[in-house]
């Protein structure tokens, strides 16, 4: 695995040569440090690994259920682990279909109980939060790249 501080803004980074084992790791890591209130937006094209690195961050914060990519459903919620996590895909949707979900209710820990949410296909976000952490990620299963960019004031985990 590789990984590239970004010279224009050095609190990103971005990890390739990434398989499928070292793209879960990245996510069990992303579990066991990130906070409550942690905000992950997702993009990438279908099959780049979106939901694979959810499932990991669940394992991470140490959730035993199944965690499947909510596309019909929306949002899933997992309140089993060290903080609840909240996995939300908007492929299906519009941005004015977005709109109706109130997805910041989750991130500002409105009626639910703070935790992370993770956003997949998070371009189709009408608006975001003021502070994220923005995961780009293309390849495959194979041959993958993660972009880790904070927004806002994120502070990014150490990621080994």
């Amino acid at each position: 695995m590789a990984s590239l501080i970004d010279p224009v803004d050095p609190s990103s980074v971005t990890l390739s040569n990434l398989d499928i084992h070292a793209t879960r790791q990245i996510g069990r890591q992303l579990g066991q440090t990130l906070a409550a209130g942690s905000v992950l937006l997702l993009e990438g094209e279908l099959g780049s690994g979106k939901t694979t690195l959810v499932q990991a961050i669940g394992e991470g914060l140490k959730i035993l259920e199944t965690i499947d990519s909510p596309t019909f459903t929306l949002i899933n919620e997992y309140m089993g682990g060290r903080l609840p996590l909240y996995h939300m895909d908007l492929y299906r949707l519009q941005s004015d279909g977005v709109a109706q979900l109130y997805p910041d209710m989750y991130w500002e820990g409105l009626e639910v109980e703070p935790g992370i949410v993770a956003i997949e296909w998070a371009e189709r976000l009408p608006y975001r939060p003021a502070k994220y952490l923005l995961i780009r990620l293309c390849g495959d299963d194979n041959q993958r790249q993660i972009s880790l960019m904070p927004v806002g004031n994120f502070k990014l985990p150490m990621i080994e």
